[in-house]
């Protein structure tokens, strides 16, 4: 999913590593509510990806934020950065109400300071 946005963000223009960022975090920030940074900070993450210490469905709602942003994105071909910036919070935001979806019917949220190493654990406990 992620090479595919990043592919379409080419399409339209966007180029530079700064801008990248922004739009993540852009998209980041809708679905889940925090900042990549934030997000890192959150699960007591240095240098590891954060990709690969999101829980399933963060990961799953991470990916329906990409995959959205992405047909938005060639649906209405923008033709500026702050375009891109609309669409992305806007793919973000449909990720987000799904989130929140599933948040309420579990009464518990899906956005979880687990890391890979804490998930691991609980799947070695739960194994036993």
């Amino acid at each position: 999913m992620r090479k595919e946005l990043t592919d379409e963000w080419n399409r339209v223009g966007i180029l530079e590593k700064k801008d990248y960022a922004i739009l993540t975090n852009d998209i980041m920030r809708a679905w889940s509510g925090k900042s990549v940074k934030e997000y890192k900070a959150f699960k007591d993450l240095q240098k590891e990806n954060l990709r690969d210490n999101m829980t399933n469905l963060e990961l799953v709602l991470n990916m329906l934020t990409e995959a959205t942003t992405k047909e938005f994105s060639e649906k209405e071909s923008p033709q500026s950065f702050s375009h891109s910036k609309t669409i992305a919070k806007k793919g973000g935001r449909v990720a987000g109400n799904t989130r929140k979806d599933i948040e309420k019917q579990l009464g518990e949220s899906i956005v979880s300071p687990r890391n890979a190493t804490k998930i691991h654990c609980n799947k070695r406990k739960r194994l036993k």
